[in-house]
């Protein structure tokens, strides 16, 4: 995240040499008697628009940006989460392989009081002479009838060595789950600090590209200038060339009017002389109506 300052200082320093840019233009064009006289500057609109556009598309990258940081933040955040899981999960299990280790109930002094099983383990009044629930009140049996003594000596002795063995291998076993729980949580360290570690990483690459985006941006942005007064010298030589082809084809009707007109008077003339040819027509060429004796005077020989 350390990246970020340069970053953003970055950006604020070139929207505000959009800014000015924006408002050099709008200066030229508002002071500009010609424009004014004229009406709206469709070029300067364009390039209002074509500026949004770009400015839109850097807000929506800057968006995208800090989405990015944003889940890899949260993803950070997992790995802690998940870490204080696993730490508090292993302590927990380590509490309870302890309690069920060295604070096993059946260990307690008071547990034949509150033994679930003390029933099934109950036993009649009198089972042999050694039984240890004689007592004397019971009148079960008296002094010196007790005839198992060394046996049962021996037995606790026995018991005694079995459950101090026990002990000693519920220890070990207990040392040797934490060494493994110390290394599983060693290998997880590792393995998060690598992660973390591939994090930064990607984030210096990602910082790199969006130097070489920005760089890459102003670059673009001189082309179009450059490119939107070229279009500016292309659209006059173009209005020019579009006023010049105006005034030909202007000069093109009227000669054509001129002809039309000259057309239309020779007609006029020519209709004049076809009327009067009719009529000539009409009253001396075709006067004159054949007789029969006309038709009668052909045919009659042979020549």
């Amino acid at each position: 995240m350390s990246g970020l300052g340069p970053q953003r200082e970055l950006e604020e320093a070139a929207a505000l040499e959009r800014r000015r840019r924006r408002e050099l233009m709008r200066r030229e064009r508002i002071f500009n008697a010609r424009t004014r006289t004229i009406g709206i500057d469709k070029d300067a609109l364009d390039a209002q628009v074509k500026e949004r556009k770009i400015q839109e598309a850097a807000e929506k990258a800057e968006h995208e940006r800090f989405a990015h940081d944003m889940k890899k933040n949260d993803k950070l955040m997992c790995l802690l989460e998940e870490r204080q899981k696993n730490e508090t999960k292993d302590l927990n299990r380590a509490l309870v392989e302890f309690q069920k280790n060295f604070q096993k109930p059946e260990t307690r002094r008071e547990f034949d009081l509150n033994d679930p099983q003390a029933l099934k383990k109950d036993r009649p009044a009198r089972v042999s002479d050694d039984d240890p629930r004689c007592t004397i009140s019971g009148m079960q049996k008296f002094m010196g009838e007790d005839l198992n003594y060394d046996q049962r000596m021996k037995f606790q002795k026995e018991q005694l060595r079995e459950w101090s063995l026990q002990q000693q291998k519920d220890c070990k076993n207990a040392l040797a789950d934490q060494k493994l729980a110390d290394d599983l949580y060693d290998k997880f360290r590792v393995e998060l600090d690598r992660k973390i570690m591939e994090e930064q990483r990607k984030e210096e690459e990602s910082r790199r590209a969006v130097c070489t985006a920005t760089k890459n941006f102003n670059r673009i942005q001189r082309a179009r200038e450059q490119e939107r007064q070229r279009d500016a010298e292309w659209d006059r030589q173009r209005l020019q060339a579009a006023r010049a082809q105006l005034l030909w084809e202007r000069h093109q009707q009227r000669q054509n009017q001129e002809q039309r007109r000259g057309l239309d008077v020779l007609n006029s003339v020519l209709s004049q002389e076809q009327k009067a040819k009719n009529i000539y027509l009409k009253e001396e060429e075709y006067s004159n109506i054949p007789t029969d004796e006309f038709y009668a005077q052909f045919n009659t020989t042979t020549r």
